[in-house]
């Protein structure tokens, strides 16, 4: 019997995973719709021109990579700048770079020899290494001690939780990189940048000439839009596509504020973190510093971290016991399924913008090649 279905592949998601299945598939000569319920493409990568500056709408997204694989596939689609994450943080007024290096322990403390700054931190953190740690702050204190800890530390870190530091677990902060060199890139990977012109130029340039339907919510329509398709891949919350049969997964949400200010520089970097508590947001951007502009105006974006929760716009998977057990139930109903699940919400998974685009490269490899 001839199939009635137009595509073989409806992909729901047109962020960086779903937008990477699509080019593939329609590189082997498969035909896709692409719908997401959002006005735009591109996922949280989706890009805002306000004042002519691309404005990082979901939060600063910044490419690094050591896989030239995944660097050179992006570069393909629209080549890449140079800029480098070099954020400051930002203590009761005093500016100290990240991650921690030579110039931290300079404005710290003001010594200027590795030895030094060793020796200050070995002091400061070996009272603490007696004993196991219990908890997050407790294991902060024995890896760098108490200046480091408390000042660029304990408050950044409540915040982004929603919780005290003794109160979350050790393991979240295994180790802590210490830099003895004056080096304020934040990324060791070998490759960094952001698209020239933003984003969006990436995700176009992805997705060209293939059927692309926005402000469509699937699960209003799933019935119709599934006839239309040989198979489906889904990049959203996989705990909704199965109707929250095992409970909700919880995330960490962000809440951002957008302004526009009549000034060309507001604070001469793209990144600062603001790390006292007492502060409710945790990081200022600015972003033109990211594609080197020169306007006239500037758009800075204070980012407010929201408590854990499972109304919110997904963000950051919560990935403790309770959530990693409900999605293991998940997980095990959907390798029963003949839908493809992939990305940060379908698998319920921190991953970066490269791992995305090469866990969607890998899919597709295997799907199609073998």
């Amino acid at each position: 019997m001839k199939s009635t279905k137009m595509y073989d592949f409806l992909i729901v998601g047109a962020g960086l995973y779903g937008a990477v299945f699509a080019h593939e598939a329609k590189r082997r000569g498969k035909t896709c719709l692409v719908v997401d319920k959002r006005e735009h493409i591109g996922g949280n990568t989706y890009c805002k021109k306000i004042e002519d500056i691309n404005v990082h709408a979901y939060g600063a997204h910044i490419f690094h990579t050591n896989d030239k694989n995944i660097w050179d596939y992006v570069n393909d689609f629209v080549p890449f700048n140079r800029y480098t994450n070099s954020p400051v943080a930002n203590h009761n007024g005093k500016l100290y770079n990240l991650p921690f290096n030579m110039n931290t322990f300079y404005q710290l403390w003001g010594v200027k020899t590795p030895a030094e700054a060793k020796s200050i931190i070995e002091e400061q953190s070996k009272i603490y290494q007696k004993n196991q740690p219990q908890n997050l702050e407790e294991q902060a204190l024995s890896l760098v001690g108490e200046d480091i800890y408390f000042k660029l530390i304990k408050g950044y870190t409540e915040k982004q939780w929603g919780r005290k530091a003794t109160e979350l677990p050790a393991f979240i902060i295994k180790r802590l990189p210490l830099r003895f060199t004056f080096d304020n890139n934040y990324f060791n990977d070998s490759y960094q940048g952001i698209p020239k012109g933003g984003y969006n130029e990436l995700s176009g340039a992805l997705l060209e000439g293939i059927d692309v339907q926005l402000g469509v919510n699937y699960f209003k329509d799933k019935e119709s839009l599934d006839k239309m398709a040989k198979k489906i891949v889904f990049t959203g919350k996989i705990d909704e596509y199965y109707n929250y049969e095992f409970g909700k997964l919880e995330y960490r949400g962000l809440r951002f504020e957008h302004e526009i200010l009549d000034i060309d520089n507001y604070q001469g970097n793209a990144v600062v973190n603001y790390t006292e508590a007492k502060i409710p947001y945790t990081r200022i951007l600015e972003h033109k510093h990211f594609e080197f502009g020169q306007q006239n105006k500037t758009v800075i974006t204070k980012e407010y971290p929201l408590e854990a929760s499972t109304n919110l716009e997904p963000y950051y998977p919560i990935n403790d016991d309770k959530n990693n057990n409900r999605y293991a139930q998940y997980k095990k109903k959907a390798s029963n399924d003949l839908v493809i699940f992939g990305g940060r919400l379908a698998e319920y998974k921190y991953y970066d913008m490269h791992q995305v685009i090469g866990a969607a490269l890998a899919k597709t490899k295997k799907l199609f090649d073998n």
